[in-house]
């Protein structure tokens, strides 16, 4: 039996006229019942690749299928010596691994994923876009494939001495835990591209910038300051030399690397007052980035006083990665998206599935 047959039993095999692609489309238009098999078993491979090992509860409630279900998924993948299970759990052996990267891209057509890559690259005048299957709204571990998805993307942008900026936040704090070294030894220098919320200390820029770093084998600096201040603050804090030494490390920046939020999500997290909150909600505030507001229409609703990269400095950098993903957080994607500074998004099949709603 081929590793095909795993995922489509007992129907075709793979012949040598024939390249996965095509067999696939063949396979969706004769057997369109067996969709769903390919999708789960697809599915449980990417969630054990990102998860090993893991147990079979976690696994079960992970990928929203019954311990029942599951066992003879297991049991089948095992048989073909695609995962491995012992007593610490399940993870993929290297023919498992080989076969789910191999099976990467013909999913990614039979899913439809490449078709909206399509669509939101033109209507958002994108130089490139990627989308991932699933939604990180029904299932948490869909953000560490955004992370992973990012991460290849950086390495295919990254040149010798690039210096890389990083906001905060838990999507980007899933794609410093998903990097890795690329092979070059490009030695790269993270920057932290504002400064802290006074967040999870695990979500703040600094400490997602030295784990890139660390990750990657490359260098950082670190900017040790609140992420908004008084008036009166700024000024003095603007004019520290290590201040303006590591700003002017962020501006030079060949990368940068963010997260969109929800408006009054992010507000929240700032602890904004109420005649700012006020301003928020007559402005019709849906989303944020780097301390601006927008609106649906992508106009400036509001600002914070922050300390780190600007918006008008975005214009010389030459890669705008934005990176979110959920389907409830396509309002927000889609109002930075109109705002016109992002070069490349990296989301997920729910956040795809509702911007594509709105062109």
């Amino acid at each position: 039996m081929s590793h095909w047959d795993v995922l489509c039993p007992g129907h075709f095999f793979m012949k040598e006229e024939l390249n996965l692609n095509d067999l696939i489309k063949l396979q969706h238009k004769l057997l369109p019942d067996l969709i769903p098999v390919i999708q789960k078993r697809f599915r449980i491979l990417q969630y054990i690749r990102i998860m090993q090992p893991i147990g079979r509860r976690n696994l079960s409630t992970s990928v929203g299928i019954t311990e029942r279900v599951l066992r003879s998924e297991v049991s089948l993948l095992k048989e073909q010596h695609l995962i491995n299970v012992n007593a610490s759990g399940m993870s993929l052996t290297d023919e498992g691994l080989d076969l789910l990267q191999k099976l990467e891209q013909p999913m990614r057509e039979l899913f439809g994923l490449k078709t909206m890559e399509e669509q939101l690259k033109e209507q958002f005048n994108l130089k490139e876009v990627v989308v991932v299957s699933g939604d990180t709204d029904e299932f948490s571990w869909v953000k560490k494939e955004i992370g992973r998805a990012t991460v290849s993307c950086i390495n295919d942008l990254l040149q010798a001495n690039n210096i890389v900026a990083v906001t905060g936040g838990s999507t980007l704090a899933a794609v410093a835990e998903m990097m890795n070294a690329d092979s070059k030894e490009l030695m790269p220098l993270f920057v932290p591209a504002r400064g802290g919320l006074g967040e999870d200390v695990g979500n703040q820029a600094n400490t997602i910038c030295a784990k890139m770093a660390e990750r990657a084998k490359g260098n950082y600096r670190l900017l040790h300051m609140p992420d908004q201040l008084s008036k009166e603050a700024y000024s003095t804090m603007m004019e520290e030399p290590y201040v303006k030494e590591v700003l002017n490390l962020i501006r030079s920046s060949s990368i940068v690397v963010h997260g969109i939020g929800e408006a009054f999500t992010m507000a929240k997290r700032r602890k904004t007052s109420e005649s700012n909150l006020e301003k928020l909600k007559e402005g019709n505030a849906v989303g944020e980035a780097f301390g601006y507001y927008f609106d649906e229409e992508g106009e400036v609703v509001h600002r914070v006083r922050t300390i780190g990269l600007q918006l008008e400095e975005l214009n010389g950098i030459p890669y705008i990665l934005s990176v979110a993903g959920g389907s409830s957080k396509a309002k927000a994607i889609r109002s930075f998206l109109k705002e016109g500074h992002s070069t490349i998004l990296i989301t997920d099949e729910g956040a795809a599935k509702e911007l594509i709603k709105g062109i």
